[in-house]
């Protein structure tokens, strides 16, 4: 039993129960621990969320950053971080739903320790889309207004999307790439 089994375990239980519905010992029945054998390998259930929340930034932070950085036209560069954002929700929902539904279960201290991870995340997004300002290829009046509500929309995804439905995530993400560059209006 490794902590990344307890964490994976932890992210599902998170999501079927929520945070503070969940209790150490459904943790440890899910790995198949006492739930005094657990404690050798977290110290307690705000441990296990930020560590989730931690696992959860950094993998969708390396995912968006490395599309970030690359030398693509400002639109094409925004569409793919979309893409692959909804894919990596989707293909991590039990992590995803962790970190955009439980975080406002941290603590003070644990939250103060994750909002600047999560400012340097939507950091990237901000970056994207001033640069697109600068180039002239987008307007926007305020770039931290647009990732929000960009956030949001995508965030949201999570609550309704099945892999199985009549959409694939990609195709979906094109969509909210359109709507995101062309609005509504005709």
């Amino acid at each position: 039993m490794t902590r990344d089994d307890i964490l994976d375990a932890a992210a599902q239980v998170f999501r079927q129960k929520g945070f503070n519905g969940a209790s150490m010992q459904d943790i440890a029945a899910a790995v198949n621990l006492q739930k005094a054998s657990l404690y050798h390998h977290v110290t307690s259930k705000q441990d296990i969320l930020l560590a989730l929340l931690d696992r959860a930034l950094g993998m969708l932070t390396d995912h968006i950053a490395g599309i970030a950085a690359q030398e693509l036209p400002v639109d094409q560069k925004l569409r793919q971080m979309m893409r692959a954002y909804l894919i990596a929700l989707a293909d991590n929902s039990d992590l995803s739903s962790v970190l955009l539904f439980e975080h406002r279960s941290l603590d003070k201290k644990s939250h103060a320790r994750h909002v600047p991870q999560r400012d340097k995340f939507e950091g990237l997004w901000r970056e994207v889309i001033n640069e697109g300002v600068r180039s002239a290829v987008f307007e926007c009046a305020d770039a931290g207004v647009a990732v929000r509500a960009l956030m949001g929309v995508m965030n949201w995804t999570l609550t309704w999307y099945r892999p199985d439905g009549g959409k694939s995530i990609e195709s979906i993400a094109d969509e909210y790439a359109d709507l995101m560059f062309h609005g509504l209006l005709k």
